[in-house]
């Protein structure tokens, strides 16, 4: 199947299961071989499911306090800690979504040290918020994995401006407003987030001195592209190289309101929040997808 998916028209290079962790890893190993004939990568949603069980949030003071089900940290430590190891014991490519903690951040360090191939990704949204927004019991901030703590929170910023953490993916999870308007118990997790990405970004790392804009571009456009061996993308201005730009105001601020988003889900969990920047027109191979700020 994997060696199909890559001979196939759209060339598949990175595969997941996207929300469900490859929990077996006997299951995990084979497929890290697999994919290491074709140069492919594993891209993991760690999140050990015997340890989640049942789980609202993540687990600590908070959840204590507001007596929901915690999440620990170590559901998603105990995988990555493994799947760094079974990478290393296979010679193939791991990518690691959407990390969350400060002790992943750490194992991912030391995996890299090792000269691991080890990539991984942070969501803007655990970037700038924490656990102890649920206190409003607002299921726009029930996501998988949760949000953490603050200390968490500074640990990915770190992560991500040293290198540790490799780039930014939105996890965009749009639903309708019956999914996520419902008590918290069976509210459905996931936020929106491709339209705000860029501005919580500079608010999380720019406006904060911990990146600038150059690097930006690295964490969320070049190497995104160069793990999902994306030739064409994330490439510097040059005459003759594909025209994908996004041009964008970082002077500009106002509040985000999900109705003016294209999107026709309304779950951000910035909604009402000031957020600096505006992105003003994006073009694709030199399309314009955005102008004035609105798909064009």
């Amino acid at each position: 199947m994997f060696g199909a998916m890559a001979e196939s028209a759209a060339r598949v290079r990175v595969f997941s299961d996207d929300g469900r962790c490859v929990s077996d890893a006997v299951l995990m190993r084979r497929a890290l071989e697999y994919v290491k004939a074709f140069g492919g990568v594993i891209a993991q949603h760690a999140q050990e499911p015997r340890l989640t069980e049942g789980a609202q949030m993540n687990e600590g003071a908070a959840s204590g306090r507001l007596g929901l089900a915690g999440w620990p940290a170590v559901a998603e430590e105990a995988i990555i800690a493994r799947d760094c190891l079974l990478a290393a014991h296979v010679g193939s490519a791991l990518h690691i979504c959407h990390v969350s903690t400060a002790g992943s951040v750490e194992i991912i360090r030391w995996a890299k040290s090792k000269g691991w191939r080890v990539t991984a990704e942070v969501t803007p949204h655990h970037l700038l918020l924490t656990d102890d927004l649920v206190a409003s019991y607002d299921p726009v901030y029930k996501v998988n994995p949760p949000l953490r703590t603050a200390a968490d929170v500074a640990a990915l910023r770190e992560g991500l401006a040293d290198g540790t953490i490799d780039c930014v993916a939105t996890d965009h999870a749009p639903h309708p407003v019956e999914d996520k308007e419902t008590e918290w118990a069976v509210a459905a997790f996931g936020m929106t987030g491709l339209e705000t990405a860029l501005r919580v970004v500079q608010q999380a790392m720019v406006d904060t001195g911990l990146l600038g804009w150059a690097q930006i571009a690295d964490r969320m456009s070049a190497r995104p592209a160069a793990i999902g061996r994306l030739p064409g993308q994330g490439q510097p201005l040059a005459p003759g190289s594909p025209a994908n730009l996004v041009l964008y105001d970082p002077a500009a601020s106002s509040a985000v309101d999900p109705a003016t988003h294209a999107s026709r889900s309304r779950n951000s969990p910035f909604a009402g929040l000031t957020l600096p920047g505006q992105v003003v027109a994006t073009f694709l191979r030199g399309r314009a997808t955005v102008l004035d700020g609105k798909p064009a």
